[in-house]
């Protein structure tokens, strides 16, 4: 499931997953309410998730779900790049942090890492 803001950043998502048919997008959402509700509904194993979201961040999403969908896998898809951001959103239990500018090439060695239960943190990030 992707959950980010920008239209065309989805849809950019959604391309690169259709070429690899292992992974599909099962869901989308806009706003962090939207997204909790679509993940109780649709039961991802794993949330693309932006932190500026218009209505709750992405790191307060990250933290309800774990109760709401413990066994979904989150991997922080965003522009923020600060330490403490990234420190706090790992502290979420996330397991990955990819940096957008880094997704064309690091996208799938994070879904893979992930899925592999380790954690995967973009190139350039020092926190």
């Amino acid at each position: 499931m992707v959950v980010d803001d920008f239209a065309p950043w989805r849809r950019f998502l959604n391309t690169l997953m259709i070429v690899t048919p292992e992974w599909q997008i099962s869901g989308e959402a806009v706003t962090g309410a939207e997204a909790l509700e679509k993940v109780r509904e649709l039961e991802p194993d794993l949330v693309l998730l932006d932190i500026d979201l218009p209505d709750i961040n992405g790191i307060d999403v990250a933290r309800q779900l774990q109760t709401i969908a413990p066994n979904a896998k989150v991997i922080f898809l965003t522009a923020e790049s600060s330490p403490e951001i990234v420190r706090a959103a790992l502290d979420t239990g996330a397991l990955g942090y990819l940096l957008k500018a880094q997704v064309v090439n690091e996208l799938l060695p994070a879904l893979k890492s992930v899925f592999a239960g380790k954690n995967f943190i973009s190139q350039g990030i020092n926190f």
